[in-house]
C-alpha cells in the first residue's frame, strides 16, 4: 500500500508540473482572459458561448506550445511518462475551463448581483461542451501538427458558412433554441445521461490519444 501511494504521488506530481509548465508559458494570455471574463457581462449576454470560446482558445494555446522549438523532445527526455504527458492535457483542459467558468461566475455576482446569468445549469454545458471539443481535438493534435488544424478550421468555417447560405438558413437560431432547451430541462435523468456519456467520450479518447502519443517518433 505505501509503494502504491508513493507511485500515486509520484505520478500526480508530475501530472501538475506539467499543467504548471502549461499555465507559466501563457501566463500573460491568462492574465488578459481573467480581465476580459470578469466583465463578460458587460459585453456579452451569453455565458455559454463566452466561456466556450475563451476555454478553448486557452488550452488549444498550450498545446500548441509543446509543437515549438521541438519542445516534445525536451519532455521526453525529462522524467515523465508519455501517459503523464498526455494526461496532463486532459486534466489542465477540465482545471483551466473551471478556473474560467469561475472567474465569470465572480464577474456576474459582482456586476449583476440578485440578476446573475450565471446558473448551475450554465456551468455544466460549457464544461461538456470544451470536454466534447477536446475529445475529437485532442486525438487529432497528437496525430497531426497545428498546420492540419488551421486547414480543418478554415474547412468547417466555410461548410458552416455554406450550410447557413444554402441549406440551414436559420442554423444560429436552431443552435441557440437547442441551448434554451437545455438550461430549461427539468428531467435529471437526462442530465445524469448526457455528463455520463461526455465522460465515457473524453475518457476514450484520453485513452487514444494516449496510445497515439507512445507511437510517435521524436
Amino acid at each position: 500500500m505505501k509503494i502504491l501511494c508513493i507511485i500515486r504521488k509520484k505520478v500526480g506530481n508530475c501530472v501538475f508540473s506539467l499543467i504548471r509548465k502549461d499555465f507559466f508559458l501563457q501566463k500573460n494570455l491568462f492574465l488578459i482572459y481573467i480581465v476580459m471574463l470578469l466583465f463578460f457581462p458587460l459585453l456579452v449576454k451569453s455565458p455559454v458561448f463566452v466561456g466556450f470560446i475563451f476555454s478553448l482558445s486557452f488550452i488549444v494555446s498550450a498545446y500548441s506550445f509543446d509543437e515549438k522549438d521541438n519542445i516534445n523532445i525536451l519532455l521526453n527526455s525529462l522524467p515523465y511518462t508519455r501517459k503523464e504527458i498526455v494526461s496532463s492535457k486532459y486534466i489542465g483542459a477540465l482545471l483551466f475551463t473551471l478556473i474560467f467558468i469561475s472567474v465569470m461566475y465572480v464577474g456576474d455576482v459582482v456586476l449583476n448581483g440578485n440578476n446573475a446569468l450565471f446558473l448551475w445549469k450554465e456551468t455544466l454545458l460549457i464544461i461538456g461542451l470544451v470536454m466534447i471539443a477536446m475529445s475529437f481535438l485532442f486525438p487529432f493534435l497528437y496525430k497531426f501538427k497545428m498546420q492540419y488544424l488551421n486547414t480543418a478550421m478554415v474547412a468547417l468555417i466555410v461548410i458552416y458558412v455554406l450550410t447557413i447560405s444554402f441549406f440551414i438558413k436559420n442554423l444560429n437560431d436552431v443552435i441557440r433554441e437547442l441551448i434554451r432547451k437545455f438550461l430549461t430541462l427539468q428531467e435529471i435523468q437526462i442530465y445524469f445521461f448526457a455528463i455520463l456519456t461526455i465522460l465515457i467520450l473524453y475518457i476514450g479518447s484520453w485513452l487514444l490519444s494516449i496510445r497515439i502519443y507512445d507511437r510517435k517518433v521524436f
